[in-house]
């Protein structure tokens, strides 16, 4: 290691470890030069022949095309020998920690409005700067103790362009996974984060998972059953699906409004715009933005 680099990543007191992420292990540190807390997300190299990991190179190149207040800041990058050392901004915990400390009761209202608008706000940006990210969840949403909000773990990202391409279909962690996806579709485009965010915004309210499936065949059916299993008339797609089979399990469209109680009538609405079958039919992050369940907060 050259001198450069030790000193670097001599600037770093590591404080203690918080988490394993996609592909590194992450640790609370503080910057000796500047007194700040960082989280430093540190990715072992195997060896030489395999160079750096795809997954690394990718959230890198993201995060450094990615400017916004709702998105976690990546400050710098070490590169050593054996390791990559990725380091961010440092927030106090992620929503599925606050969630757990919440219990099955949830947020308040004024929160979830609060945490929601600002997903939406952070996933406008990505999606108008061209980036999916594959893989939203309440353990890749960080908050601070200013009530900020921020989209963390980019490890599977990706790029879009006109037309869509084909990606593959096992992305997004498996209870915030789409209709689309979970039939197999690998033609997918903004509208894959759009679902994650509708299962967070239930989550957010109640506590716990909308849809807890252990395998994809369970979370096909608690998919199917609370939402209805989708018909050709509203989704002439569906047929084409890899994973399409003509005996489905057939449900009719359960009461949402029982699974998500403490929601009003606007914000099962936008929910419901959320959770749509067709991707084509799901509302978009900047429409979202606009929805009358936020009026509270432009007051």
């Amino acid at each position: 290691m050259s001198a450069a680099a030790r000193k670097r990543v001599s600037r770093y007191q590591k404080l203690e470890k918080i988490g394993e992420g996609t592909y590194g292990t992450v640790f609370k540190a503080r910057d000796k030069r500047t007194g700040e807390l960082v989280a430093l997300k540190k990715i072992r190299l195997e060896s030489e022949d395999e160079g750096t990991p795809s997954t690394a190179v990718r959230e890198i190149s993201i995060l450094r095309q990615l400017q916004h207040p709702n998105i976690v800041r990546l400050q710098d990058v070490l590169h050593t020998e054996t390791s990559l050392t990725l380091v961010f901004e440092y927030l106090d915990q992620d929503l599925k920690n606050y969630l757990d400390a919440c219990g099955e009761k949830g947020l308040d209202t004024y929160t979830i409005k609060s945490f929601l608008f600002q997903l939406f706000q952070g996933m406008a940006y990505c999606h108008k700067n061209r980036v999916l990210h594959r893989d939203l969840k309440p353990q890749n949403l960080l908050i601070n103790m200013e009530g900020e909000l921020k989209i963390a773990d980019f490890g599977l990202a990706r790029g879009f362009g006109i037309p869509v391409q084909k990606y593959t279909h096992e992305v997004v962690t498996l209870w915030y996974r789409p209709t689309d996806v979970l039939l197999g579709s690998t033609w997918y485009s903004t509208q894959v984060d759009l679902w994650g965010v509708g299962c967070i915004f239930a989550e957010m309210s109640t506590g716990r998972p909308l849809f807890g499936g252990a395998t994809e065949a369970e979370q096909i059916h608690k998919v199917f059953k609370l939402l209805g299993t989708p018909q050709k008339e509203e989704y002439p797609e569906l047929v084409r699906l890899p994973n399409y089979k003509a005996n489905l399990p057939q449900y009719k469209a359960g009461r949402l409004e029982l699974a998500v109680p403490r929601l009003d009538k606007q914000g099962m609405d936008l929910l419901l715009q959320l959770l749509r079958h067709n991707p084509m039919h799901r509302i978009s992050a900047k429409d979202a933005m606009l929805h009358p369940f936020f009026d509270e907060l432009k007051v």
